[in-house]
């Protein structure tokens, strides 16, 4: 498409100021379509000139709208890139002081400069999609932007059996005691509300303050200090055994750690990628758990990257017991309850199954002053320090092995991606290969053993044998191919493939003709029709050729006659049966 055409395909936003970029401002706004967060970008902070940071504020803008970004991640990912970008641009002796001043030679080095790792090659890619929608990028520099690159193989591999169990259990045991301590608690409550605690005794103040946490996210507290901070009260402190975190709020409540952990195990059963845990709504039970009472939950997956249209997938899964998919998806609601209830009454409609709660109060996005939604790249980074793990975020490598070690089907992905992205370019994967291809090549070599030459090589006729086109036959009457009648049923083409075959040097010219004439038909046929034909045939006189010697086999062709001919011939034309 020309320059000209595509300015029409532009979008308008280019051209005028987008309404997420403020009035003298460099300040974009974008907020998330699915959660409703708001994310900030500071384009004043680019170490560039005010007409660049103008310009690719305005570009940006264009995009944070419905049907183009979505996702603040998508947002924060792209802004992360624009720094790496703004931050190699200063280091140029002359740096552009706007768009149209990148010339094809900048955007050369660029690339040059990012394409050797998978990283860099989305880099080029996604920032050359950005400038390309302003309208002054054109000619060779347009060219340059939107030229296709190569992505570099990925250097990424799955893990080991033994890896990927140490990530497994680190995970469950994180998970499994924040389990066990909001289920106790949540069983203390049950017994304050039921009455069961004598009125001003330790464990009613105990439940009395798990109520409190219950409703409001933190247990009884008074204003101190000049900040006015919150300080549990005293004489809940005593009963609760202090006024830390794990005396306090950690006995309703996930911290990010455990949140994460959950993240983890399921990503290690579903094979789901860090942004769809991490958005990944409250499961659904069936209202009809079934004769043998097992729930069934109903996963809603939504995958942004798979573009319009295709972002939702759903799975049914159902709670089998200890060990099953859907055990961890109720143990996941149990884990969960109190801040699902704290965040519902809080911002109703909020419907995320990962919440957890924060120690510094009001600090970045989620719900009231405690609460927080998902976990995020920094959360998976982390996690393996502080679970005990020698790993950094373990979830696209451990995605990576559930897709294609263990289920060995597609998540999320056309079979062509999982294919080609996922299996083929991984590491175990192919050692797991090789010893399946060695069989292969095995069946085969047992195969073309079982079409190979079985008829006996004389050195003359014997006394007796019957002539046949292709050799001499020792016994029509017991062979490997019977016929209706109890004769030999089997074309002349299998007579080199029976033990009571007799090959001599009267056949030789013959056979060596036939071999010439299959040879030449392979490359005028269907190669499979060749094959189920004359394949077997072909072989045969292949090993026959090879055992005779290439200058028995060239005197043999040398001395081939016009019967000879006459008779393959016919043999391949129909005109004898085969």
């Amino acid at each position: 498409m020309s320059r000209r055409g595509r300015k029409a395909l532009l979008p308008q936003a280019v051209h005028r100021r987008p309404e997420a970029l403020a009035d003298g401002a460099l300040i974009v706004e974008h907020r998330d379509l699915l959660d409703g967060s708001l994310r900030l970008y500071d384009f004043s902070t680019l170490p560039l000139s005010r007409a660049m940071q103008r310009s690719l504020a305005v570009l940006f803008a264009a995009r944070c709208r419905p049907q183009r970004w979505e996702s603040v991640a998508t947002s924060a990912n792209v802004w992360e890139m624009l720094r790496v970008f703004a931050d190699w641009l200063e280091a140029l002796p002359e740096p552009p002081r706007d768009v149209d001043e990148i010339t094809t030679a900048v955007w050369s080095a660029w690339k040059l400069s990012r394409t050797t790792r998978v990283g860099g090659f989305h880099q080029v890619r996604r920032l050359g999609a950005l400038l390309l929608d302003d309208p002054r990028v054109v000619g060779e520099v347009a060219e340059a932007m939107g030229k296709r690159i190569p992505k570099p193989r990925t250097q990424e591999t799955s893990y080991t059996d033994a890896e990927f169990n140490e990530i497994k259990t680190a995970a469950r045991r994180v998970f499994r005691s924040a389990l066990l301590r909001i289920e106790h608690n949540a069983r203390h409550l049950e017994q304050w509300r039921a009455g069961a605690f004598a009125e001003g005794s330790g464990d009613w103040l105990i439940g009395e303050a798990l109520e409190c946490l219950a409703r409001t996210g933190h247990v009884p507290c008074r204003p101190v200090g000049e900040g006015r901070e919150l300080q549990v009260v005293a004489r809940y402190a005593r009963a609760l055994g202090g006024r830390g975190k794990q005396h306090t709020w950690q006995r309703l409540y996930l911290t990010r750690l455990e949140a994460t952990s959950l993240g983890v195990l399921l990503m290690a059963e579903f094979g789901l990628n860090l942004a769809v845990i991490h958005t990944l709504p409250v499961p659904r039970a069936s209202a009809d758990s079934g004769p043998d009472g097992h729930p069934t939950f109903r996963l809603e997956l939504v995958k942004r990257k798979r573009g319009s249209g295709q972002h939702h997938e759903t799975r049914n899964v159902t709670d089998l017991g200890a060990g099953s998919a859907g055990r961890l998806i109720t143990q996941a609601l149990e884990a969960t309850h109190f801040a699902r209830a704290a965040a519902e009454t809080m911002a109703p409609g909020t419907n995320r199954l990962i919440i957890w709660r924060t120690t510094v109060r009001g600090r970045g996005t989620g719900v009231g002053d405690w609460f927080r939604l998902g976990m995020g790249e920094n959360s998976a980074a982390h996690w393996g320090q502080l679970a005990g793990v020698a790993v950094g975020s373990p979830f696209r490598r451990g995605r990576r092995t559930v897709n294609v070690v263990d289920r060995r089907e597609p998540g999320q992905n056309s079979q062509a991606t999982h294919d080609t992205t996922y299996v083929l370019p991984d590491a175990r994967t192919q050692q797991t290969a090789a010893p399946v291809i060695a069989a292969a090549a095995e069946a085969a070599r047992r195969r073309a053993e079982q079409v190979v030459l079985a008829a006996e090589l004389r050195e003359a006729p014997v006394e007796g044998d019957a002539m046949t086109a292709t050799a001499d036959c020792r016994d029509f009457e017991d062979g490997p191919y019977p016929g209706p009648d109890g004769r030999c049923g089997a074309s002349f083409l299998a007579c080199l493939g029976c033990t009571n075959a007799r090959i001599h040097p009267s056949h030789h010219a013959r056979l060596a003709h036939l071999h010439h004439a299959l040879t030449h038909l392979r490359s005028a046929m269907n190669p499979v029709l060749w094959q189920a034909d004359w394949g077997d045939a072909h072989a045969r006189l292949e090993h026959l050729s090879r055992r005779l010697g290439p200058a028995a086999w060239t005197k043999a062709l040398s001395e081939v006659t016009d019967d000879d001919r006459d008779l393959i011939g016919d043999l391949l034309t129909g005109g004898l049966a085969a």
